[in-house]
C-alpha cells in the first residue's frame, strides 16, 4: 500500500508539473501576441502620422507639418526620409541651425541618397559653410559626372566661398560642355570683378554680345561693368552705342544724364532726363524709384522743387491711367507747400484706384492741415467705413468732428481709433485730443488723466504742458503742478509769447501780480502777442490786481477792440473793477 501510495504521489506531483509546465507557456504565447498587436498599433499611428504631416505640408502648413514628424520620430527614429522632410519644412520656415541638425542626420543614415545629399548640401549653403556645401557637390559630382546643375552648384559654393579660381575653374568645364550662357557669364562677370579683372569681367558679356548683338540688355550689363569700376568713359561709350539702336532706351538715357549734369551741362542734363521720362516703355517704377529721393531734398535743396514737379508730370503724362502717377505728382506738390494742388492729384489717384489706404491718409493729412473741417469729415467718413481697420482713419475723424465742436462724436471716434491701436506717437496724438475734448465737455477727470498718458508717452510735450496747465489755472485746481507744468513747457519752448502768457495767468491766480506781471509783458514784447486779445485781457487783470486800475481799463478795452470775448468783459470795462469769476 505504501507503494501504491507513492507512486500516486509521484504522479500527482507529475501531472501537477506539466500543468504548471502548460500554464507557463500559455502565458509566453499571449504575451507575444500582445506586444505583435502593440507594435502594429504604434505602426499604425506612426503611418497616421506621416500622412496627416504630408497632408499638412502639402497645404502649406509648415509649423504644423513639423509637429506631426516630429511626434512620428517618437515611434519611429530609424525613418531617414522624416528627419529628410524635417529638413526641407525648417529650410521653408528659416531655421537654419534646425534644417542643418535633421539634414546631418538624413545624409548619415542613407549616404546614396542623391536628395539627402542635396539637402544637406542646401543646408551648409543655408547656414552659409559654403567649403562644406563646395564639399558635398563634388562628391554628388563624382557620382552623377554628367549633370550639370550639380556642376554649376558646386561653382556656385565655391565662389560664396571665396575659393575664386577653382570657381572659375568649374565654370570653365561647364561652359565647355552648355557654351556660352547668360547665368554662368554673369557669374564668371562677378567673380572677375571682385578679382579686381575689369578686362577679364568685360570680356564674358561680350560674349553673350557676340552671339546676340540686339539684346541691348546684355549691352547695359557691359556698361554696368564698365561703371562699377569707375571706367566712365568706357561706359559712357557703350551707353552711345545703346542710343544710336534705341535713342529711347530709358537706361542709357538716365545714365547719360547723370554724366552730363557730373560735368555742370545742366541743359544736355534735363534734355536727356525728360526724354527718358517721356518714354512709357520705361516702367513707372523705375521712374518713381528715380524721383521719390526728390521728396527727401526738397526740404534742403528748392532747386529741386522745379524739376521734381516737372518730372511728375513727365511721368503723369506717359502713365496717364496709373494712381501711382498722380499719387507720386501729389507728394512732391505737397512737400513743395503746393496743398491745392496736391489735393487735386490725391483725388484723380483715389479715382483710378480707390484702395490705397496710403493716399487716402494723405488726403486726410492736407485736409487737416489746412482747417477744412466740411472735407475732413467727408473723407474721414468715408475712410472708416471703407478701412474700418485702420487706426488714423478714427483718429482724423475725431479731429474732425473736434474742429466742428461735435465733441460727443470726436470722443466716440477717438476711443474706438485707441481700441484699434497704432504707432506710439500717434497714439499719443490721441490722447492729447482727447484731453482737449473731454475738457470741452467738461469730464475734467478724463481730460487730466488723458494729459497725464500723453505726458508718460511723451515727457517733453510741450503742447500738451501748455493746455493741460492754463485748463487747471482757469478751473483753480491744482495750481501748484499747473506752474510746474507751464514753467516746464517754457524751458523747452523758452521764446513762445503763448506759453509766457499762460504762465502769466497761472501765477495771477496764486496770488503772484508782480511776477505775472514781468511774465506777461514779456509775452507782450512780442508782436503776435500785442494783437492777442485774451494776452492783452490778461494784463489788464493783472494791472488792476496791482493797483494800476486806469490802464487796467485801457488794456481790456483794447482786448475788446481786438475781438476778446469773454464772460464778464464788458461789466470789466463798465464798472471798472476786476470780475473774479471771468473766465478765458
Amino acid at each position: 500500500m505504501r507503494i501504491v501510495v507513492i507512486a500516486i504521489t509521484v504522479a500527482v506531483g507529475l501531472l501537477a508539473a506539466a500543468c504548471g509546465s502548460q500554464k507557463k507557456v500559455t502565458i509566453t504565447v499571449n504575451s507575444a501576441v500582445q506586444q505583435q498587436l502593440q507594435q502594429e498599433v504604434l505602426a499604425q499611428r506612426a503611418d497616421s502620422l506621416f500622412f496627416a504631416a504630408q497632408r499638412s505640408k502639402m497645404l502649406g502648413d509648415y509649423k504644423t507639418a513639423i509637429t506631426q514628424y516630429s511626434d512620428y520620430i517618437r515611434y519611429n527614429r530609424n525613418n531617414a526620409t522624416v528627419y529628410y522632410e524635417l529638413s526641407r519644412l525648417f529650410t521653408e520656415v528659416r531655421n537654419p541651425s534646425y534644417a542643418l541638425g535633421f539634414a546631418r542626420r538624413a545624409a548619415a543614415m542613407d549616404t546614396t541618397n542623391k536628395w539627402f545629399q542635396m539637402s544637406l548640401a542646401d543646408a551648409f549653403t543655408m547656414n552659409e559653410m559654403f567649403d562644406s556645401a563646395a564639399y558635398i557637390y563634388d562628391r554628388l559630382v563624382r557620382q552623377s559626372p554628367l549633370d550639370d546643375d550639380l556642376l554649376y552648384n558646386k561653382g556656385m559654393s565655391l565662389s560664396k566661398a571665396k575659393r575664386y579660381s577653382e570657381a572659375l575653374q568649374v565654370f570653365d568645364s561647364l561652359e565647355s560642355r552648355v557654351g556660352v550662357v547668360e547665368e554662368l557669364a554673369y557669374q564668371k562677370q562677378r567673380i572677375f570683378l571682385r578679382l579686381d579683372m575689369v578686362d577679364n569681367a568685360a570680356n564674358e558679356i561680350r560674349k553673350l554680345i557676340d552671339q546676340q548683338p540686339g539684346e541691348l540688355r546684355y549691352w547695359v550689363m557691359l556698361a554696368d561693368t564698365y561703371e562699377a569700376s569707375e571706367r566712365i568713359p568706357e561706359a559712357k561709350a557703350v551707353y552711345d552705342t545703346i542710343l544710336k539702336q534705341d535713342p529711347y532706351h530709358p537706361r542709357a538715357l538716365i545714365a547719360m544724364a547723370n554724366y552730363e549734369k557730373k560735368n555742370g551741362n545742366e541743359p544736355q542734363y534735363r534734355a536727356h532726363l525728360i526724354k527718358a521720362f517721356s518714354n512709357p516703355d520705361y516702367s513707372i517704377d523705375e521712374k518713381v524709384s528715380f524721383v521719390y529721393p526728390y521728396l527727401q531734398m526738397l526740404e534742403t535743396d528748392t532747386s529741386k522743387r522745379e524739376e521734381g514737379i516737372l518730372l511728375t508730370r513727365l511721368i503723369v503724362e506717359s502713365h496717364p491711367n496709373d494712381p501711382k502717377a498722380y499719387a507720386l505728382r501729389a507728394d512732391m506738390f505737397s512737400q513743395a507747400d503746393q496743398p491745392d494742388s496736391a489735393l487735386v492729384n490725391y483725388n484723380r489717384s483715389i479715382q483710378l484706384d480707390s484702395t490705397r489706404f496710403s493716399v487716402w491718409y494723405q488726403l486726410m493729412w492736407l485736409y487737416s492741415r489746412q482747417d477744412r473741417s466740411d472735407s475732413l469729415l467727408r473723407v474721414s467718413n468715408h475712410v472708416i467705413e471703407q478701412f474700418p481697420k485702420e487706426f488714423m482713419g478714427y483718429y482724423f475723424n475725431g479731429l474732425a468732428n473736434y474742429f466742428k465742436q461735435r465733441y460727443d462724436a470726436a470722443i466716440t471716434s477717438l476711443n474706438t481709433a485707441l481700441t484699434i491701436g497704432g504707432e506710439k506717437r500717434f497714439v499719443a496724438d490721441v490722447y492729447a485730443l482727447l484731453g482737449d475734448a473731454y475738457h470741452a465737455t467738461g469730464l475734467h477727470a478724463r481730460s487730466d488723466s488723458s494729459y497725464d498718458v500723453v505726458l508718460t508717452m511723451r515727457p517733453r510735450d510741450h503742447i500738451v504742458m501748455n493746455n493741460y496747465s492754463f485748463y487747471l489755472s482757469i478751473r483753480g485746481e491744482r495750481l501748484d503742478k499747473a506752474e510746474q507744468l507751464s514753467r516746464r513747457s517754457l524751458e523747452l519752448k523758452p521764446d513762445s509769447p503763448t506759453y509766457m502768457d499762460t504762465y502769466a495767468w497761472i501765477l495771477f491766480r496764486l496770488g503772484k501780480y508782480q511776477l505775472a506781471k514781468e511774465w506777461i509783458e514779456k509775452a507782450l514784447q512780442n508782436p503776435e502777442a500785442q494783437q492777442d486779445p485774451d494776452v492783452l485781457e490778461h494784463y489788464g487783470d493783472i494791472l488792476f490786481n496791482l493797483n494800476e486800475k486806469d490802464k487796467a481799463v485801457q488794456y481790456w478795452q483794447l482786448a475788446k477792440a481786438k475781438g476778446a470775448n469773454s464772460i464778464g468783459l464788458a461789466r470789466k470795462i463798465a464798472e471798472k473793477r476786476y470780475i473774479k469769476s471771468v473766465d478765458r
